[in-house]
């Protein structure tokens, strides 16, 4: 355990912290290859509008995870492994994928928030943390109103 009279924490979960935030940002090309598919293949101009909000926030995200892991460390986010991007089976399948994401991000950015060594670190992790409680609301959203469509449609001949 680190002390001194301003601040106290311990160094593990620091660590586990800068461990979580490297993880946070690895997967950025691949998340942003994802939002721009599901934008592309979204129903209505509505839907794509809140797809792009979501991924314009995650673009935000990863700014304030390097932000953080830089000036705790004094260097960069190390480069990962490029991810190959998967498709989606449908629409409704990439929605539920970036709901349970979402919902993901949730329970392990509250593991970074708990290590980090700063009331500035840990309000900027706050944000970040309602903001993806924020976006599976809005993927939830997504994901009743197309799986309301699918099943009008099937009720009606349509599919």
């Amino acid at each position: 355990m680190y002390t001194n009279p301003y601040m106290m924490y311990d160094m593990d979960l620091l660590e586990k912290s800068l461990a979580g935030i490297n993880l946070a940002v690895q997967g950025e090309q691949e998340d942003e290859l994802f939002y721009d598919y599901l934008i592309s293949i979204a129903p209505t101009d509505d839907e794509k509008k809140i797809i792009a909000s979501i991924r314009d926030d995650e673009r935000g995200h990863n700014k304030m995870f390097r932000y953080i892991y830089k000036s705790i460390t004094g260097v960069d986010v190390p480069p990962g492994n490029d991810e190959e991007f998967v498709k989606p089976i449908s629409y409704l399948d990439g929605i539920k994928k970036a709901l349970f994401g979402e919902l993901g991000a949730v329970e392990r950015y509250r593991e970074i928030r708990r290590g980090l060594p700063s009331t500035m670190y840990r309000d900027l992790l706050f944000n970040i943390i309602t903001d993806e409680i924020k976006h599976s609301s809005k993927y939830n959203y997504l994901f009743t109103l197309n799986s309301h469509n699918m099943l009008k449609d099937m009720r009606y001949g349509e599919a």
